[in-house]
């Protein structure tokens, strides 16, 4: 009986050591915040050089966009919020959109335009559908073909009426 007792005081006392053991080797296995932040940055790198990246990126996207504006045929605009400068050359098979904006871009765009002679036709449903389906570098969807055609036939039509 004694040696019964003990064998079953022993396993009790193995088994809470057990427990007690794994419990404190899951613990030290955690990571810390720190350690987290750091893998984080390891793995995905670290969030402000991705962010100042990203807004690298968007500011050469502007400026490329905005050389691009003087090449333009027509900026078609809503009188404040929206400009989409749209460039058409024959052969081409549908006006291209090289700049696009709101607010404050879209007052930059319509300024170059006006400084380097594009004409500015305002059209604010047409300028407010063109901003939302079209993107810069894509041509002009199949939806708004006789709209733009429309507005680029008056604007090339009264570019030959000053030539003569």
């Amino acid at each position: 009986k004694l040696i019964i007792g003990a064998l079953a005081f022993v396993s009790i006392v193995a088994g809470l050591d057990f427990i007690y053991q794994r419990f404190s080797w899951l613990k030290k296995q955690r990571m810390t915040t720190k350690e987290i932040k750091d893998e984080y940055k390891q793995t995905e790198g670290d969030p402000t050089v991705k962010a100042k990246l990203r807004q690298i990126r968007a500011e050469r996207g502007r400026q490329r966009m905005m050389a691009a504006v003087p090449d333009a045929t027509v900026v078609i605009t809503n009188p404040t919020h929206y400009a989409v400068a749209l460039k058409y050359e024959k052969g081409m098979p549908a006006p291209l959109c090289v700049a696009k904006g709101t607010d404050a871009v879209a007052l930059r765009i319509r300024s170059l335009a006006k400084e380097n002679k594009v004409p500015v036709v305002e059209n604010p449903p047409l300028a407010r559908a063109l901003h939302a389906s079209i993107e810069i570098d894509e041509t002009v969807p199949p939806e708004h073909y006789k709209a733009v055609a429309e507005v680029i036939g008056y604007v090339l039509q009264l570019q030959n009426r000053f030539r003569r």
